[in-house]
């Protein structure tokens, strides 16, 4: 006690740093805490936010059809596809509506069945010879091409192949309401 008067007489107050065993081991174990939780806290934070920043990914084609159906395609025919996502952490299975026609050119086109104006449910109406949407009336030529109604472009062509004798899609999400094919996923 007395050699510690000694030292703190000499020098001011102000400028002399006591450390003794206790504060420094706190010290220690303060840096070695928040080391941890470091170490911890950036997996699981990594974890919480991948679902923000991973893209979601797709089985890149579906079966449509084996090809001996769309020989003659005077109207367009309605298909069901299944479409298999990975988004985030989950597996989503879901069904898809295809309309494989013709083009004005003669070729095989494969349309989604979404409206572009906000994303219904396109039908086909035999009768009137055209696509119809039911939420606010756009219409759609056999081709596809916009006709009437709000929808801001004709329906969403899919890329499609033929393998092995069969027609494949790949079916793909548009952006809503926007003049031109924008995909989103």
């Amino acid at each position: 006690m007395e050699a510690q008067e000694k030292i703190q007489g000499n020098v001011n107050n102000e400028d002399v740093i006591i450390i003794n065993r206790r504060s420094f081991f706190g010290v220690l174990l303060g840096i070695g805490s928040a080391g941890m939780g470091v170490l911890l806290g950036v997996p699981v934070l990594r974890y919480v936010l991948y679902p923000l920043y991973a893209k979601s990914k797709q089985d890149s084609w579906s079966l449509v059809g084996p090809m001996e159906e769309f020989s003659n395609l005077d109207t367009p025919i309605p298909k069901s596809i299944t479409v298999t996502q990975i988004d985030g952490w989950r597996k989503v299975v879901s069904p898809q509506s295809v309309y494989v026609t013709k083009g004005p050119d003669g070729n095989m086109r494969v349309l989604s069945s979404i409206c572009p104006h906000l994303g219904c449910s396109v039908g086909w109406h035999k009768g009137a010879d055209e696509f119809t949407c039911p939420c606010h009336g756009g219409r759609f030529a056999p081709d596809g091409k916009h006709v009437f109604g709000p929808p801001p472009r004709g329906m969403d062509n899919l890329p499609h192949k033929i393998q092995d004798g069969n027609l494949m899609v790949r079916f793909e999400y548009f952006r809503e309401n926007v003049p031109n094919q924008e995909v989103v996923g």
